[in-house]
């Protein structure tokens, strides 16, 4: 029997506390949040308060801590070809891991950078790299999980070589991870329709980066097309890609034991797209 966790990402509105009893509402075993608000670039620390009541919820979740995926903020950008720039998005990336160490959470999930299209992919991965590193060395305990990006605009991630060669250069491979979005890898140029296709790109994933460093899942559909590097989801089985992937993945045993979660555009349909995954899963 697969041991899957499915949720989603859920709102952390009025307090990073009222995330876990947001994905309990919902039938969670996972789920993701932002531990600030994403768009501001600070936020008040959290006080001891706040955290006593995040792990008191957490524990009533009935959700495990490592089952549990934060996501930094979108402004960050750990690869941005501006010296004060990237120091600042560094800062509060730094700030972000901190906050996940002190919620008891083992993972903080990133998009690696962009290039701005003023530096070449390789310069930017090496000043992403560069900026992990020093984050890994000012912090303890909280794994660095790249998210796979769609390749929109100068965003880079959208390529498996990418992750692999992040990874690579991270002093620290014991606290360096990915996270594979679905919606991302589709767009990206790697089909999931059909069984043999995603065989073919979780084979080759296998081999570029390593199934050792998947350390979560973001399940979305696709509204654009295989390819067409553009970051845009859809509910599950409304878009691109087609509920068969989704099937695929819930009966495959490498993502057993990880964050799998939904940022499907409906969040009032997420209850039901969690009981749908989980009847994907072949009971024989």
């Amino acid at each position: 029997m697969s041991q899957k966790y499915v949720g989603a990402h859920v709102s952390a509105s009025g307090g990073v506390f009222n995330a876990p009893l947001n994905a309990k509402a919902i039938g969670a075993k996972a789920f993701a949040l932002f531990t600030k608000n994403q768009r501001q670039w600070s936020a008040k620390p959290l006080d001891e308060e706040t955290i006593a009541l995040f792990k008191k919820n957490l524990e009533e979740s009935g959700i495990e801590p490592e089952h549990v995926l934060p996501h930094d903020s979108y402004l960050i950008n750990l690869g941005h070809p501006e010296e004060e720039k990237r120091r600042k998005s560094l800062d509060a990336f730094i700030d972000e891991v901190k906050r996940c160490e002190q919620l008891g959470l083992d993972k903080l999930n990133f998009h690696p950078g962009s290039h701005l299209k003023k530096i070449d992919e390789e310069a930017c991965l090496d000043l992403i790299a560069e900026s992990m590193n020093i984050a890994l060395d000012e912090t303890e305990g909280v794994t660095l999980v790249i998210e796979n990006t769609a390749g929109q605009g100068s965003n880079l991630g959208y390529r498996f070589e990418h992750l692999a060669y992040l990874i690579e250069r991270t002093a620290d491979r014991s606290r360096v991870g990915v996270c594979l979005d679905t919606c991302h890898t589709f767009t990206a140029g790697y089909d999931l329709r059909s069984k043999e296709a995603y065989e073919e790109t979780m084979e080759e994933f296998d081999r570029i980066v390593g199934f050792e460093y998947l350390k979560g899942m973001h399940l979305n559909d696709s509204k654009p097309k295989l390819g067409s590097r553009v970051d845009r989801h859809h509910s599950l089985g409304c878009g691109e890609i087609g509920w068969d992937a989704f099937g695929f993945i819930m009966n495959d045993p490498r993502m057993d034991d990880i964050p799998l979660i939904l940022e499907t555009i409906d969040d009032s349909i997420w209850a039901q797209e969690i009981r749908a995954l989980y009847d994907l899963v072949d009971k024989t």
